[in-house]
């Protein structure tokens, strides 16, 4: 973010702070209250501004990554002040920039892939990534630098291989699982994906391999390798090491919960739900995912699941001692919020994927609780998501 002579802010991707540098001629593009432009040349690069290792990022403009031109310590820097400021200035709080927990690996650490794959007669003429600022073309995918590199061997015996998925490819889903699996989920809007043995058998891999068919309107399901009953196609932290960091954290911060009646709503597959079983907790674990409720509930018979929108099963829940919330990024539904102001908990932790919706919620949230902590936790080196936790108790 810059400002031009008017005094208008313009925003610059692939800018570094201290950065000094001349606009791309013609991309300019000047809005009400703001302007938006390229970079033409770097006359002289900010003190934080380093070479990004991965070819994508400056040859195709990957829009998978935003920061990889920033040193790591810019990075979590950037992303404390981004957290900090859009707390004050959509939640209203007064807050300072909170601690960030740096990741356990700047590179490699991603769980899972997914990449679009651009149409042609019979197979799919390029899978890959959208550039940022090409948002409907598709450059092949060579090697991703975030992604595992488990998963990227796998790529490379899939990538010759295309013709054997089902056609029109319109996504591939990468994804290892906690016994080291990987798991390959193509979905297409055509026929069913009837050559997965085939392209099984074709590989010359010593894992195993699950292959998923997810149809563009329906429910996704094995069809060649062990069903094992992991869910690849239900929501997981892509940083396990670093969400279980963020999750630990979370409910340490409950304090003792022997005993208590504890609400994991957003719960996924019940990782959170494990860490409150294993402190002593009763707990309801709500997920509207229905094939990460089995999984969980397979795995923790020690929690109640139910598979179910949040807002909808809320009035018939055991009143809870403490709540913890992990929705998606578009923030807690308005009902959630209600039930949580109306009938106030002890206490409340909200683990958030986005600054903005965090911000919203909590200042929904602040008629009748305080913010007692927020710490930040860089999920995602390399990119400007971050992951934050909120810790509320009632006012």
């Amino acid at each position: 973010m810059g400002r031009l002579s008017d005094g208008r802010v313009v925003f610059v991707p692939r800018t570094a702070p201290g950065d000094r540098i001349r606009l791309r001629e013609g991309s300019l593009q000047r809005h009400r209250n703001f302007a938006r432009a390229d970079i033409g040349e770097i006359v002289e690069a900010g003190p934080g501004r380093v070479a990004p290792p991965c070819p994508h990022y400056v040859r195709d403009h990957c829009g998978g990554c935003q920061l990889q031109h920033l040193a790591y310590d810019a990075q979590l820097e950037a992303k404390r002040a981004i957290v900090g400021e859009t707390l004050r200035r959509l939640g209203k709080l007064q807050i300072e920039d909170p601690e960030i927990v740096e990741g356990l690996d700047e590179w490699r650490y991603r769980s899972k892939i997914s990449m679009a794959a651009k149409g042609g007669e019979g197979a799919a003429k390029a899978v890959g990534m959208h550039p940022y600022d090409r948002p409907n073309f598709v450059f092949p995918l060579a090697d991703c630098h975030i992604t595992d590199f488990r998963l990227m061997a796998l790529w490379r015996e899939l990538r010759s291989r295309i013709a054997l998925l089902p056609q029109p490819l319109t996504r591939l889903t990468l994804r290892l699982d906690r016994e080291e699996r990987r798991h390959i989920i193509a979905e297409s809007a055509g026929e069913p994906w009837l050559r997965a043995e085939e392209l099984r058998h074709a590989m010359q891999v010593d894992y195993e391999v699950v292959c998923w068919w997810q149809p563009v309107d329906g429910a996704a399901r094995v069809m060649a390798g062990p069903a094992t009953g992991f869910p690849a196609t239900a929501f997981e932290q892509v940083n396990p090491g670093m969400g279980r960091l963020a999750r630990r954290w979370a409910v340490e911060q409950l304090g003792d919960v022997r005993g208590q009646t504890v609400w994991d709503l957003y719960g996924g597959v019940g990782d959170t739900a494990a860490l409150l079983v294993e402190g002593g907790a009763g707990v309801v674990s709500v997920d509207a995912d229905e094939k990460a409720v089995a999984w969980g509930r397979s795995r923790l018979p020690a929690a109640r699941f139910i598979a179910a929108r949040a807002e909808d099963v809320l009035a018939s829940l055991p009143a809870p001692h403490a709540v913890v919330v992990n929705p998606p990024r578009a923030g807690l539904h308005w009902d959630v919020s209600l039930r949580l102001t109306s009938e106030p908990v002890p206490k409340l932790v909200y683990i958030s994927r986005d600054p903005a919706t965090l911000a919203r919620d909590l200042q929904r949230l602040n008629v009748n609780y305080i913010v007692k902590a927020v710490r930040a936790f860089d999920l995602f080196p390399q990119t400007a998501y971050v992951e934050t936790v909120a810790v509320l108790e009632a006012a």
